[in-house]
């Protein structure tokens, strides 16, 4: 069986959410629970009675202070969120993303955002993909505890991959935001940018359409060699 994915839940406003989260996560198998800035810090009392003894969770949270914190290590991320117009990542019920992360063989995680806000665009980025439930779009809402319990017992129904998976090269999201701060870097330089106003937009475009590519680590070394070489010579027509 698959390693289970990671649960991230990035700036939580509530203990009473937390723990009811990690009850959800222990209800399915799910152990791994990463927190991002919650808002009224950690350990929380609150959490810890609203667990209802899912301390097999709350005992190995690891907190961070962004989402990048959180997901560097892990090679496939996706993120609860309706779908962005501006940025085109692909979309994925629970059940079609539960799958893909059974079988993807990789170290894997879902973003789950703050219970009033969600996600902001650039933790969408993160993501090479997003979570998003059929639900009645007249009244969509669900609670963040409601939300992990629904990815979880997806993923727990999902059962095994069919064949156990091979080591998996896909880069990790560490390696992948250095290759793209390595191109956008060079993108800045070479005045690739030229409306001010549009930049947020292209870059968040051209994030996404690198991480649907699903780089690996030979592929990531690849690319940035090619960044080097092209900026190198820039550099050198500019003398």
């Amino acid at each position: 069986m698959s390693r289970p994915p990671a649960i991230v839940l990035v700036r939580p406003q509530l203990g009473e959410n937390i723990g009811m989260a990690a009850r959800a996560m222990l209800n399915c198998g799910l152990d791994e629970l990463r927190l991002v800035a919650p808002r009224d810090g950690w350990p929380n009392p609150a959490a810890q009675a609203a667990a209802a003894g899912a301390d097999a969770v709350l005992d190995k949270v690891c907190v961070f202070d962004t989402a990048a914190d959180a997901v560097a290590d892990l090679q496939l991320v996706l993120a609860t969120t309706a779908r962005r117009r501006d940025v085109e990542k692909p979309v994925h019920g629970p059940r079609e993303a539960a799958r893909l992360l059974r079988d993807s063989g990789a170290r894997t995680g879902v973003l789950f955002g703050p219970e009033r806000s969600g996600l902001d665009n650039d933790e969408v980025g993160l993501a090479a993909g997003i979570i998003e439930a059929p639900l009645n779009p007249d009244f969509p809402s669900l609670n963040l505890a409601q939300a992990v319990f629904l990815v979880a017992w997806e993923w727990r129904m999902a059962g095994p991959p069919p064949v156990p998976p091979p080591p998996s090269e896909l880069a990790s999201a560490e390696a992948f935001e250095g290759f793209w701060q390595h191109l956008d870097g060079a993108l800045d330089a070479a005045g690739y940018y030229r409306e001010p106003k549009l930049k947020p937009t292209v870059q968040r475009n051209l994030r996404a359409m690198f991480a649907r590519a699903g780089l690996t680590n030979q592929e990531v070394r690849t690319l940035r060699g090619v960044i080097a070489r092209l900026a190198g010579r820039a550099g050198s027509e500019r003398l």
